[in-house]
């Protein structure tokens, strides 16, 4: 075995063990499966307040959108993996790949909270902030919204609503 060897595998190992410590300290998550109906509650939930929201500014109603909900799936999911609440997680992160990859009409939006403990309160947190009521009362047409939670930081839930054409 040559000198040259005995580092790189050393390296090897060491990365491998790095790793290995990464993945250990990866946060525990008890996260919505799309198929379990609760991510269908969400949006079934959330519906009427956004529409009756909608037609008290003379707009047209949504509607559930597949496409949207699981998009809002994914999201959800996503922050309570990383116990962050973003629309961009993680390196080369981009909104519109991740709308394409769930067949997402576009235009779309996403409005997107952490720490409400029910669909209700996290509509209206979105009510209360100028920019996502602005996309709830944009021109979209479908509507997905789920959450999910990061039992590593106390069971804190995170909601994605996104909206789409």
């Amino acid at each position: 075995m040559s000198h040259a060897t005995v580092p790189r595998r050393r390296l090897i190992l060491i990365s491998a063990g790095l790793l290995t410590a990464a993945i250990a300290g990866c946060r525990s998550t008890d996260i919505l499966n799309p198929d379990d109906g609760t991510s269908r509650a969400e949006t079934t939930a959330a519906l009427p307040m956004v529409n009756r929201l909608r037609q008290s500014r003379g707009l047209s109603s949504l509607s559930r959108s597949r496409p949207a909900e699981a998009a809002a799936i994914a999201q959800a999911k996503r922050m309570a993996r990383a116990g962050e609440m973003s629309h961009l997680i993680g390196f080369n992160d981009s909104f519109g790949a991740r709308m394409k990859g769930h067949d997402v009409p576009l235009p779309a939006a996403e409005n997107i909270a952490a720490g409400q403990d029910t669909v209700e309160r996290a509509v209206q947190a979105w009510i209360d902030s100028k920019r996502h009521l602005d996309n709830m009362l944009g021109g979209f047409n479908g509507l997905g919204v789920a959450v999910a939670w990061d039992s590593a930081s106390g069971n804190r839930p995170y909601w994605a609503m996104v909206l789409s054409a």
